[in-house]
């Protein structure tokens, strides 16, 4: 198995990251964010700021940089560009910009800016907006907000939940998140002759250069985005950044380079987040456990005029179980909030919450096991849709978590142990199997190695490791002669790298790519003059053949005077699409321990088994599914954001925004169960990188109602919710 390639770097600490970049002349640029959070700016009073030391312009919307509002891109939604009007929309919104010689400069002359605003009410309560939540836009894919299934001579959700012989109804709320990446959001823009040259962490650098180029009317072969390393990025790196904007047109202005990184405190609220859900399950099932009704109703925020919708309940009711009868709605409630936008497993991960907890809800109203409920309800295609899974396993998933976890000894009231509450708690995963457009360029070169260049990103999942696996096996040369090259937008577009897509996308155009530089190297060594002349060649293993003699393919380009030769792959989503209904699979297992006095939530166990087709590297594999499944305990027990009625967060810092440290994470196991995929790709492999968090955060909430028989609705779950009276 090839070790991760970025490792050694990483480790050693000598990856550049964005802000790494130094040139000389450069300067320093700090965001001013609004004090409100509805309203307009009067007035910026900016003389002291501009007089301070080192600072060389304070940007405003009274004395703005020059951006335009770029054409849209395959993400949903426009970009948000900074500094355009007056009008404030939410706390926390860029307002301002100052460049000056040195950072602490530009920081201290910020601070100085005194600022005036028209301020009018302002809506920051979810719970408030309910009943005035509005239908939501188009969703992803042009899925209506409501779809319905019904049996035949079945009226209505309400007459199937009706007729059910069982029946749970519940509602469920998951909290504000943030991607809260270890790298904020930060750029460095560079001028020379006409071109930018912008280093920033992104999820595409040339979806950013066609952004950046549209916003600065040039053209996009004047917009040079590199993307070196990604210091994480979980969905909120999928577009251009305030800093990026900012910076490229301050650089543009001053001809100066210009450094740009948001403070910590304002990558809450100068990014986007995940947006708060409130969900209501009603599920109905016969005696035995079998389903006859699904009703899912969704609210989520969203910002006035905003366009990205937490899908909850198409991201997980619409496809998770079988059942005749479907209902599931999706609301919106618009607020004055920061922008929201795409987060690791986005609908996935809160719609597993309600629907895995609602589950679990029912096998205790039935006094069934939760897991031989969620088998008797195995799907071999979504509800109501003819197109049958590619490849399911669950249920082996399912049996070997089972066995492995020790799942037969779970009692339905846990047991004892000391002072502590145990439980133990299971919720099934999915997440769709994407593809992206993705080109990619291979190129053979005559020293016997080759290059494979594209301009997608390797945030940190092991994109570089898989590009030079895949690449080695489509050329038949050993990995350590590949040279896998990402994140520059000069490269053929990659797109973007999030969805869980990058694998997939990205490996198949590489076997594309592949196949049509063979074809070329098979074509120049049989070409007049060529060492094989008029003959029938063909390629295994780095080498040509043709009548009986054998010529490594850097010989054979060296005898033609070739330097290298190469070719451009690319693919796409195409006509499987029509033949099959594609996603991953997983069983989460946990087990926690409650302390009968303190209350204090322990995770002391955790165990994700998963059917994600073809595993290409196991370490990489898992280490995306042990990430994924502590993102989940962080957000079953750690991760919200508290909006207070005037539009502030109150615990936008580290300090207050809590997140898992190592001592709340125990040994996290992880089993895959492998079954190539082919009919996804050709690769063989579907989507890791957001899988391992869907299910976590109810199967923690299920395990603290089978160790203490107090079931909570909402995350994170804290301390108060767990008190005896």
């Amino acid at each position: 198995m090839t070790g991760r390639l970025d490792a050694p770097l990483k480790v050693a600490g000598r990856a550049k990251y964005a802000v790494d970049h130094n040139f000389p002349g450069m300067v320093y640029g700090y965001v001013v964010t609004s004090t409100i959070a509805r309203g307009e700016v009067e007035a910026m009073e900016v003389t002291a700021a501009k007089s301070a030391p080192g600072v060389l312009a304070v940007y405003t919307p009274f004395d703005p940089l020059e951006l335009h509002q770029p054409p849209p891109l395959m993400i949903p939604g426009e970009a948000w560009i900074p500094l355009r009007n007056r009008d404030v929309a939410w706390y926390g919104q860029p307002i301002g910009f100052v460049v000056a010689e040195t950072f602490e400069q530009a920081r201290d002359a910020a601070m100085l800016i005194e600022v005036s605003y028209r301020s009018l009410p302002a809506s920051t309560s979810l719970e408030d907006g309910l009943d005035t939540a509005e239908e939501a836009p188009e969703l992803l894919g042009g899925a209506p907000a409501s779809i319905s299934v019904l049996a035949d001579g079945v009226e209505s959700i309400e007459d199937a939940l009706a007729d059910s012989t069982v029946v749970v109804s519940e509602t469920y709320r998951t909290a504000t998140q943030n991607h809260a990446a270890m790298e904020p959001h930060s750029a460095v823009a560079v001028w020379e002759a006409g071109e930018l040259t912008l280093y920033s962490g992104n999820q595409g650098s040339n979806l950013v250069a066609v952004e950046l180029s549209g916003a600065l009317g040039l053209d996009s072969s004047q917009v040079h985005v590199v993307n070196p390393f990604v210091g994480g990025a979980f969905g909120g790196k999928g577009r251009t950044s305030v800093p990026a904007f900012l910076a490229a047109a301050a650089a543009r202005a001053l001809g100066r380079p210009v450094k740009a990184a948001l403070a910590r405190e304002q990558v809450f609220t100068a990014t986007a987040t995940r947006p708060a859900t409130v969900q209501k399950i009603s599920l109905g099932a016969d005696r035995d456990g079998t389903l006859r009704a699904v009703s899912h109703d969704s609210w989520c925020t969203i910002p006035r005029g905003g366009s990205f919708v937490e899908e909850t309940s198409h991201s997980s009711s619409l496809r998770s179980y079988a059942t005749p009868n479907l209902s599931i709605s999706q609301r919106v409630v618009p607020l004055d909030i920061p922008q929201t936008t795409f987060m690791r497993a986005p609908g996935e991960a809160p719609g597993s919450f309600a629907l895995e907890s609602a589950m679990d809800e029912l096998a205790v109203a039935l006094g069934m096991d939760p897991i031989e409920l969620r088998l008797r309800n195995n799907s071999i295609a979504p509800p109501g849709q003819d197109l049958q899974w590619s490849s399911k396993h669950l249920d082996e998933c399912f049996s070997i978590g089972a066995r492995r976890f020790g799942w037969s000894e779970r009692t339905p009231r846990g047991h004892m142990d000391g002072d502590w509450q145990v439980g133990l708690g299971v919720a099934t995963a999915m997440f769709p199997a994407l593809r992206f457009p993705s080109s990619v360029e291979v190129r053979l070169n005559a020293d016997e190695t080759a290059v494979i260049s594209t301009s997608g990103a390797d945030p940190g999942t092991g994109l570089l490791t898989v590009v030079s696996t895949v690449g080695a096996e489509s050329l038949g040369i050993a990995p350590d002669r590949i040279t896998p090259r990402l994140g520059d937008s000069k490269y053929p577009p990659g797109g973007m790298s999030g969805g869980s897509t990058a694998t997939a996308s990205t490996g198949t155009a590489i076997m594309v790519a592949a196949a049509e530089v063979i074809d070329a190297l098979v074509a120049l060594a049989s070409a007049p003059g060529a060492p094989f002349e008029g003959q029938e060649v063909t390629y295994a293993d780095g080498e040509v053949h043709a009548d009986g003699r054998t010529m490594p393919y850097g010989e054979l380009l060296r005898a033609v005077g070739r330097e290298s030769i190469s070719a451009v792959g690319s693919s796409a989503p195409g006509e499987e699409m029509t033949k099959h209904s594609f996603s991953s699979f997983g069983a989460q297992f946990c087990e926690v321990r409650v302390h009968r006095l303190t209350r204090e939530v322990r995770v002391s166990r955790l165990l994700g088994v998963f059917d994600a087709g073809r595993i290409i590297n196991e370490q990489l594999a898992r280490s995306q599914m042990i990430g994924g499944m502590i993102w989940g305990v962080s957000a079953a027990l750690h991760e919200g954001l508290e909006l207070e009625p005037n539009g502030r967060f109150a615990n936008a810092d580290f300090a207050g925004y809590l997140v898992p440290v190592n001592a709340d994470i125990p040994k996290v196991d992880i089993e895959f169960v492998e079954y190539p995929d082919t009919f996804h790709n050709s690769v063989g492999a579907r989507g890791l990188g957001e899988i391992g968090v869907v299910g976590v955060a109810a199967a923690i909430a299920n395990a603290v109602h089978n160790a203490t028989g107090i079931r909570v609705r909402h995350i994170p779950i804290t301390i108060e919710d767990l008190l005896i009276e």
